[in-house]
């Protein structure tokens, strides 16, 4: 176990050298897009909606943006590193062959994700309880839901980058999978209010359970285990997928 964590320390070292030389890039990118979607829906259409399930809107969206924070923040930190680490640097190739364990690489790599994920989420987080201070609360659950959540997907921004067989290749994944998550999966409203057949289609996207989790979790009332096991499966299988593909060596 100890020589585990010593080898994923290893792998992430370089990335957390790489993040404290640029601390102020990467806050300004982390934060500007859910500052414009909080301004935007939030404060804008907050103005035209009142309330969603008897909650204020603007407190019923901070929590949805704090999951997509989750999302862009952890799955874009890994996905752009590595890519460009395994297309133009070609030091992946490197570390694949140094007697490393697998599941050090996928966990060290992971690990950017993961830290700019809580950081950019906690920044939204401190937001939220200043514009919502009566209806926006932290809870352990909350803490528990993020730490999956920022896992899960950059876990699944490592499979992207392990599978990208080129710059625009990694761009296609991002438009076709995590940007329809963005607007689709509970953010901005309240998947319960659609049809029942897209909320089976919504439902099987990572993204609504972190959305309705975190929601549970900061406004209160009954919580989603159910959701949070399914997010759980969903970081277990992108971790078995990034497994079978360095293992495999279809890097």
């Amino acid at each position: 176990m100890f020589e585990f964590f010593k080898e994923t320390y290893y792998v992430m070292w370089g990335d957390l050298k790489f993040m404290r030389h640029n601390v102020l890039n990467i806050l300004i990118g982390s934060v500007m897009s859910p500052l414009l979607y909080l301004i935007a829906f939030g404060l804008g259409l907050g103005m035209v909606v009142d309330n969603v399930d008897g909650i204020p809107y603007i407190a019923f969206i901070i929590p949805g943006i704090v999951a997509l924070t989750s999302l862009s923040a952890s799955f874009s930190a890994t996905s752009t590193r590595m890519n460009v680490q395994r297309l133009y640097y070609r030091s992946f190739d490197e570390m694949i062959m140094c007697p490393l364990s697998a599941s050090s690489v996928i966990i060290g790599k992971s690990m950017l994700g993961v830290i700019r994920g809580i950081f950019s989420t906690s920044i939204i987080f401190i937001i939220g309880l200043v514009l919502a201070p009566d209806n926006f609360h932290l809870s352990l659950m909350y803490i528990v839901c993020i730490l999956i959540s920022c896992f899960t997907f950059s876990l699944l921004g490592v499979a992207a980058a392990l599978l990208a067989k080129s710059h625009q290749s990694m761009a296609t994944f991002s438009s076709l999978v995590v940007l329809p998550m963005t607007f689709l999966c509970g953010t901005f409203f309240s998947v319960d209010n659609l049809n029942p057949v897209f909320q089976a289609i919504l439902y099987v996207l990572p993204l609504t359970h972190t959305s309705v989790t975190v929601r549970a979790a900061t406004l209160g009332g009954d919580f989603p285990w159910i959701s949070l096991i399914v997010l759980v499966c969903f970081g277990i299988a992108f971790y078995l997928i990034n497994l079978y593909l360095i293992a495999n060596k279809k890097v």
